[in-house]
């Protein structure tokens, strides 16, 4: 049987269309501020913050000692948690360990920060602790939930669904003071 030609004209034009069409550009390795918040809740002032911080051995921040802060609270928490994630090596690589200063600037012309690294004084830090991201990891680590020790299975797939044991009775919440007062997960 043959297929009529109005049909192999159409399927011969759509698959020189597809052939024609750009393929998707790749990723850009910055990512664009603007593109993620809209420009109107960027801050419309230069910004400003700074911190002392330690360094091991490995170049890992272990704690902030000081800090100036802008008047913005979310560039605050943000150059903050920035500054506690860094590693501050020189260019070949090796770490002095020490006290270091973390300057940001925010320009909002730009929609950019600039962040500079600068050496306060070498030493005078212990060289052997441990990095402040670590040790927020151990943290939750230990304050996590165990998981049950044998896992429910699955029901088959093509086994009819029964609800579940209803409750009886009322329900009883147990009251903001005691919820409050519980570990974090």
């Amino acid at each position: 049987m043959r297929a009529p030609l109005g049909a192999l004209c159409a399927a011969v034009a759509a698959a020189a269309l597809l052939a024609a069409s750009p393929s998707p550009s790749p990723l850009p390795y910055r990512i664009d501020v603007t593109k993620i918040q809209p420009r109107s809740l960027l801050p419309k002032v230069v910004l400003h913050t700074e911190y002392i911080v330690a360094i091991n051995k490995l170049g890992q921040v272990t704690h902030v000692i000081s800090g100036k802060v802008s008047k913005d609270k979310t560039y605050n928490l943000q150059t903050y948690g920035n500054a506690m994630q860094a590693f501050i090596r020189t260019a070949d690589g090796k770490a002095i360990p020490g006290r270091y200063r973390l300057t940001y600037d925010y320009n909002p012309k730009t929609t950019r920060v600039h962040r500079e690294v600068e050496l306060v004084r070498v030493g005078t830090v212990d060289p052997n602790a441990e990095g402040a991201v670590n040790a927020m990891m151990d943290d939750v680590k230990k304050h996590a939930k165990k998981p049950a020790a044998t896992p429910v299975p699955a029901p088959p797939r093509n086994a009819a669904m029964t609800p579940g044991p209803q409750p009886t009775g009322n329900l009883h919440l147990p009251d903001l003071q005691t919820i409050t007062k519980t570990p974090p997960p």
